[in-house]
């Protein structure tokens, strides 16, 4: 079987047990969030990883580059999901600061790749 570039990319492996994570934290919110709340971040958390290796696909940096700020951006909403859920008491502490923890380094990462094809 075929392995894609996009997969041996650290960050899209993150973003994998990231999305993970999302699912399983999310599982525990009140059911009313189940078409608000639970919904936004999940198709969030899962754009990050699809713009990724979307971009890895493109054959321009300048397309490679605009699918990783895409993810960025997917990142940054996930970060705010994150704080209304942790402000609405749906998360542990423990739990947020963990999430928020890896989110940091994912943008941290996408930024590191944006800017290698944005040169």
């Amino acid at each position: 079987m075929r392995e894609y570039y996009f997969e041996r990319l650290e960050v899209w492996k993150a973003r994998r047990s990231f999305i993970k994570e999302i699912y399983l934290v999310t599982n525990h919110f009140p059911s009313e969030e189940k078409f608000g709340l639970i919904s936004q971040i999940r198709r969030a958390s899962m754009s990050i990883a699809a713009n990724t290796a979307e971009g890895m696909s493109r054959k321009t940096e300048k397309d490679k580059a605009r699918f990783i700020n895409q993810a960025f951006s997917s990142a940054i909403e996930v970060m705010s999901f994150l704080i209304l859920s942790n402000d609405l008491q749906f998360l542990k502490h423990e739990e947020y600061v963990q999430l928020r923890e890896k989110l940091e380094k994912i943008t941290n990462q996408l930024n590191s790749l944006y800017n290698k094809f944005e040169r």
